[in-house]
């Protein structure tokens, strides 16, 4: 696997040439960048001059991870060139009113399944529940093939998010990346590191991923509670107060309020019946989590190295972490060594199982980590 990495920027282009001597052999490009970044057009006609036989893939991001540098207001692309694997792209477009569930099946039919390895999912960050996607596109998948992926960011402004598939910016996109070939070794972990406080309460009226009632009560209006002076902010400030789910052992982070409604609508599924606790930052254990998550996909390259990492993290906590967040980054580094590429993205929610031999949910307020090898 031979890999190219470089940043840009509206006021000063790439941060360095990316011309090499192997880019027309280039059979995919990562593309992370902030939303008006995103739809820029330069940096999308030098990456198709420098690797012109490439799928680009992307989304827009509430940061850009490159190696242990987190950038905001930029674009990341990861030029790479497998040696024994291939990579098919497919794309949809949410219909007005169209359920997740029913745009994961769609998404799903349209993937080659013979000889598939894994599958990369990005999504519309705001139109779309993370769940019930991952059910929808899950059902297609053969025995063995894993899923991971992320929900486009809008940093903390919630308004609007993008899916690049090849020269196409879209809102209400999802894009799915089929890999193949028997060579390639794929790891992945997921952890998060809040601390639950509070009273735990009974969700009693929740649709999908639309919270109505805790023990009875207006939902929104027992949250505001708890976040006192943060409620004003909501529901960005709601990224500090992640609810979670005890039974199922997720965590969930709001989207949007509804105020006449009462209502909380999450990033994935809030069932009736679960227990669900508010949790809040402790920033250690973030970073624990960050590494443990690198641990878990790292062992699952059975003794291989990694050459590359998608990080995707949510950007609850990076508003958390603050000056702190590339410490996260950094561990991950560490625990996979100097010769793995990162990449990635501060996202809207996370795509993954938690760890090899356990179905893919979608997850938030985690660091969840794709490794790839080829042996």
């Amino acid at each position: 696997m031979q890999i190219q990495q470089g940043t840009w920027t509206i006021a000063a282009g790439w941060d360095k040439p990316l011309v090499c001597e192997w880019g027309d052999g280039v059979q995919l490009v990562l593309v992370f960048g902030s939303p008006s970044v995103l739809q820029e057009s330069a940096w999308r006609s030098d990456l198709r001059q420098q690797y012109p036989n490439a799928r680009l893939l992307g989304c827009s991001t509430a940061g850009e991870i490159a190696g242990t540098r987190v950038h905001d207001e930029s674009l990341v692309a990861t030029a790479i060139r497998f040696e024994q694997s291939q990579v098919k792209a497919s794309g949809i477009t949410l219909s007005p009113g169209e359920n997740s569930f029913t745009a994961g099946d769609r998404l799903g039919q349209l993937l080659e399944k013979e000889n598939l390895t894994h599958v990369f999912v990005l999504s519309d960050g705001l139109q779309v529940n993370g769940s019930d996607l991952v059910r929808g596109l899950s059902q297609y998948l053969p025995q063995g093939v894993s899923l991971t992926g992320g929900l486009s960011g809008d940093g903390d402004r919630f308004q609007q998010t993008y899916v690049l598939l090849d020269d196409e910016v879209q809102s209400n996109q999802i894009a799915a990346l089929g890999i193949y070939g028997d060579r390639l070794r794929v790891g992945y972990g997921s952890l998060g590191g809040w601390l639950p406080f509070g009273t735990e309460r009974r969700i009693t009226k929740s649709e999908g991923n639309i919270l109505y009632e805790l023990d009875g009560q207006p939902a929104l209006a027992l949250y505001k509670t708890y976040l006192a002076d943060h409620a004003t902010g909501l529901p960005a400030t709601g990224l500090l107060f992640p609810l979670r789910l005890k039974e199922q052992g997720l965590v969930r982070t709001i989207l949007a309020v509804d105020e006449a409604a009462q209502s909380l609508t999450f990033a994935g599924d809030v069932p009736e019946g679960s227990i669900a606790q508010l949790m809040h930052a402790n920033f250690d254990r973030l970073i624990d989590g960050a590494i443990e998550a690198a641990e878990t996909s790292h062992a699952a390259l059975q003794g291989g190295s990694a050459e590359l990492a998608i990080l995707i993290s949510c950007v609850g906590r990076k508003l958390v972490l603050k000056q702190r967040t590339e410490e996260e980054i950094e561990g991950v580094q560490e625990v996979l060594g100097e010769q793995a590429v990162l990449t990635g993205f501060y996202s809207y929610g996370e795509i993954s199982p938690f760890a090899p031999g356990v179905p893919t949910q979608l997850h938030n307020q985690t660091m969840t980590i794709t490794t790839f090898s080829e042996c």
